[in-house]
C-alpha cells in the first residue's frame, strides 16, 4: 500500500475512534453520528449532540481517544444486507438515510471497533487499535455544518482533529498553522490599513489608500508587460441586458451566481409601485427589461470584436480588460479577499486563427513566467476538461482539449501536469495555474481557457486570405485571476512585508522636530518627482512613536531627518527587518537606490549603499 494510502487509513480509523469517544462521553442514546472522513491534515466527524462543543471539551475528547486506543481493541469487518443494516442503525437517522439511498440489493460493509461501537463504512481500516498507539493528534476545532452540505438540511456539529503519524510531524504542522495565522491576510489587511468590509456591501471590499496604491501598482505592472506583448485594453459596461447573457449562455449556465436587476412597475411619474403587502411590483418577465451586473468580461469582448469587420491580418487580436465583476455567493462562502462578490480580473480575450493557438498560448506562458518570477512565485499547470453541463458539440470539445494537451505536453512533457476531468468551464477546456506561496501552499489564481463556443454563439467572423469568412477561436486568459484573491495570496506570501517596488508606501519620512519639517518637505517633493511612494509625519510628537507607527505598516525604509541631515543634505535610514541604521547617506544617493530597486523589481531591500554609488 502506498504511503499516502496508509495515511488515509490511519486518519480514517482515527475518525471512528473520535466517534466512539464522543459516544462514550455523551452516552449512545444522546448522540446521532453522521459521517467522518479523513482530510488533508487529519479528519472530522459530524454529530448531533445534546449541547454545543467548546474548547473546554477538547482535552476530554483527546484523553478519551487515547484511552480507547490503549485498549488495543480488534477491528472487525462484516458484510451486511440492506435490511439488516436498517435494523442495526434504526436509531441513527443519518445512517438510515444513507442506507435508504442505496440500491436494495446493495451489499454493505460495517466495521466494529471493539464490541460496543459499529459504523457503516467502506473501509479499509486498521486491524487493531494498537496500530494507532503512536498516533499524534489534536482536536483542531468544533464548528457548524449542514447534513450533506445543504443549508436546508439539519445543522450538525463538526469536530475537526489534526492527525499525523508521529509527534514531530504534528508539531511541524501546528507550527505551520501558527505561521499561516500570523500571515492571515484579513488580520494583516487591517493592521496595514489596506482594505475593509462593511455590512452594507457584503463581500465587496473597500480599498483604503494604502491598499489601493498596492492594487494599482500590481495593475500597472501587468499593463506594462501586456503592452510589450501587443495587448489593447478596453472597458465595457458593468450592467448589461440579459439578452447578452442569453446569447453567451451565462443566463442558462450561470444565472444562480449573477446579481439580477428586475424591472419594477412604475406610475406615470416614475414612482415605484408597491403591492398590497408593501413589496415592489415587478413587471412580468416576458415584458421586463432585465439587467444584470456582469459576472465575466467575455460576452462584452465578443461584442467589441463584432463591432467591426475583421480580417486575418487583425489576428491575433488581444483585448484586455480590468473591469469590475460581480458574482453572487452564499454568505457562508465569503472569506476575506479570497472569496468576494465584487472584484476585478486581469482579463484578456485573444481572437486567433486555429493555426495561431499554440504560438499564442506559448506567449501567454512567457508572460506568466515574467509576472510570477518577478514576484518570486512558482506555479504549475493543470488541465481541466469538459464538464457535465457543457455547451456545444463533443467533436469541438475534443479538438479543444487535444490542442491544450499538445501545448502542455510540449512544455512539461507527457504526464508532467495534472488533468482534472470534468472541471472545465461550460464553454471550453482550460489550463489552471496553481501558484505556490512561501509556506508551500497552492492557490489557483491564473487560468488559460480555449473557447470555440462563444464565437459560434455570437456569430463572429473574420475574412480569411482566400476571401472566405471564418470563425475565430477565443483564448480567455487571466494571470493574476481575481486581483482581490491574488492580493490576499501575496499579502500572506510576503507576510505584509512587500518588496520595495510593490510596497504601498516605500519610504516614510520622520522629521525629528517641527523645525526639521522644511527639509522633510523638500525630501517628499523629490520622492514624488521620482515617483517613489511616501508618507510623512509632520506632527509635533515623539520621534520614536512616529517610527513605531511606520514599522507597524512594514514600511521598507523609514528616513529620519534632523538638523545635521538638513545641513549636510543627507538622510539616516531605518531598514525594515534590520536593526542597523544607514547614517549620513547623501539624499541623491538614496533616491538613486530607490530608483534602482523600482527599475530592477528587486525582491530584497538594499541594506547598504552599493559601491558604485560611492564613486
Amino acid at each position: 500500500m502506498e504511503r499516502e494510502d496508509l495515511l488515509d487509513v490511519y486518519r480514517h480509523s482515527l475518525a471512528h475512534i473520535l466517534a466512539k469517544a464522543v459516544i462514550e462521553i455523551f452516552g449512545k442514546e444522546n448522540v446521532q453520528y453522521a459521517i467522518g472522513p479523513e482530510v488533508s491534515d487529519g479528519l472530522y466527524y459530524d454529530f448531533v449532540l445534546p449541547r454545543a462543543i467548546t474548547k473546554d471539551d477538547f482535552p476530554e475528547i483527546e484523553e478519551k481517544m487515547h484511552e480507547i486506543i490503549k485498549r488495543r481493541e480488534s477491528w472487525l469487518r462484516q458484510e451486511i444486507n440492506r435490511a439488516d443494516a436498517l435494523e442495526m442503525f434504526k436509531d441513527q437517522r443519518f445512517k438510515t438515510e444513507l442506507i435508504q439511498d442505496l440500491p436494495e440489493d446493495e451489499t454493505l460493509t460495517i466495521y466494529y471497533t471493539g464490541d460496543d461501537f459499529v459504523d457503516l463504512c467502506r473501509g479499509p481500516h486498521v486491524d487493531n487499535s494498537q496500530e494507532l498507539l503512536s498516533a499524534a493528534f489534536q482536536v483542531k476545532s468544533a464548528s457548524g455544518s449542514y447534513w450533506r452540505g445543504d443549508e436546508h438540511n439539519e445543522q450538525l456539529q463538526r469536530i475537526y482533529v489534526y492527525a499525523f503519524p508521529d509527534k514531530q510531524q504534528l508539531k511541524d504542522h501546528l507550527k505551520l498553522i501558527q505561521e499561516a495565522m500570523e500571515r492571515d491576510h484579513k488580520k494583516l489587511g487591517q493592521q496595514l490599513e489596506l482594505f475593509m468590509f462593511d455590512e452594507t456591501a457584503p463581500g465587496m471590499p473597500y480599498w483604503l489608500p494604502r491598499g489601493w496604491r498596492l492594487y494599482n501598482t500590481l495593475m500597472d505592472f501587468s499593463r506594462g508587460l501586456q503592452d510589450e506583448y501587443g495587448y489593447q485594453e478596453i472597458c465595457a459596461p458593468v450592467f448589461n441586458n440579459r439578452k447578452l447573457y442569453l446569447i453567451s449562455g451565462h443566463w442558462a449556465h450561470y444565472q444562480n451566481n449573477m446579481f439580477v436587476v428586475p424591472e419594477l412597475e412604475r406610475d406615470e411619474n416614475g414612482k415605484i409601485l408597491l403591492d398590497d403587502n408593501g413589496s415592489f411590483k415587478m413587471k412580468p418577465v416576458e415584458e421586463a427589461d432585465i439587467y444584470s451586473a456582469k459576472p465575466m468580461n467575455c460576452p462584452n469582448a465578443m461584442i467589441v470584436f463584432k463591432s467591426q469587420v475583421r480580417s486575418y491580418r487583425d489576428l491575433p487580436l488581444r483585448l484586455s480588460e480590468n473591469n469590475v465583476l460581480h458574482r453572487k455567493e452564499k454568505s457562508g462562502q465569503l472569506n476575506g479577499l479570497l472569496r468576494v462578490q465584487e472584484f476585478r480580473q486581469d482579463d484578456d480575450h485573444t481572437f486567433v486563427m486555429e493555426s495561431q493557438i499554440e504560438e499564442e498560448i506559448g506567449k501567454i506562458f512567457e508572460l506568466t513566467d515574467k509576472i510570477y518570477s518577478t514576484l518570486g512565485l512558482s506555479y504549475r499547470a493543470e488541465l481541466s476538461t469538459r464538464p457535465e453541463d457543457f455547451m456545444g458539440d463533443i467533436e469541438t470539445w475534443n479538438n479543444a482539449e487535444a490542442a491544450l494537451k499538445n501545448i502542455l505536453d510540449n512544455k512539461y512533457g507527457h504526464g508532467g501536469y495534472e488533468i482534472n476531468e470534468g472541471d472545465g468551464a461550460f464553454y471550453g477546456p482550460k489550463i489552471d495555474l496553481q501558484m505556490k506561496d512561501a509556506l508551500g501552499r497552492e492557490w489557483q489564481c491564473g487560468t488559460i481557457q480555449l473557447d470555440f463556443q462563444l464565437p459560434h454563439n455570437f456569430e463572429l467572423k473574420y475574412t480569411a486570405p482566400d476571401g472566405s469568412l471564418k470563425q475565430p477561436i477565443v483564448i480567455h486568459r487571466a494571470l493574476y485571476g481575481s486581483f482581490e484573491r491574488f492580493i490576499a495570496v501575496i499579502i500572506e506570501n510576503f507576510k505584509g512585508a512587500f518588496p520595495f517596488w510593490l510596497s504601498p508606501t516605500q519610504v516614510a519620512v520622520v522629521p525629528i522636530k517641527t523645525e526639521h519639517n522644511d527639509y522633510a518637505e523638500e525630501i517628499c517633493n523629490l520622492l514624488r518627482a521620482n515617483r517613489i511612494r511616501y508618507e510623512v509625519d509632520y506632527e509635533d510628537k515623539n520621534m520614536n512613536a512616529k517610527i513605531k507607527t511606520f514599522k507597524n505598516f512594514k514600511t521598507p525604509y523609514i528616513i529620519v531627518v534632523g538638523g545635521q541631515e538638513a545641513e549636510n543634505r543627507t538622510v539616516s535610514i531605518n531598514v525594515r527587518g534590520s536593526n542597523q541604521q544607514l547614517r549620513d547617506v547623501p539624499l541623491d544617493t538614496f533616491l538613486d537606490m530607490c530608483d534602482l530597486m523600482n527599475e530592477e523589481k528587486s525582491l530584497e531591500l538594499l541594506t547598504e549603499v552599493p559601491a558604485e554609488f560611492n564613486n
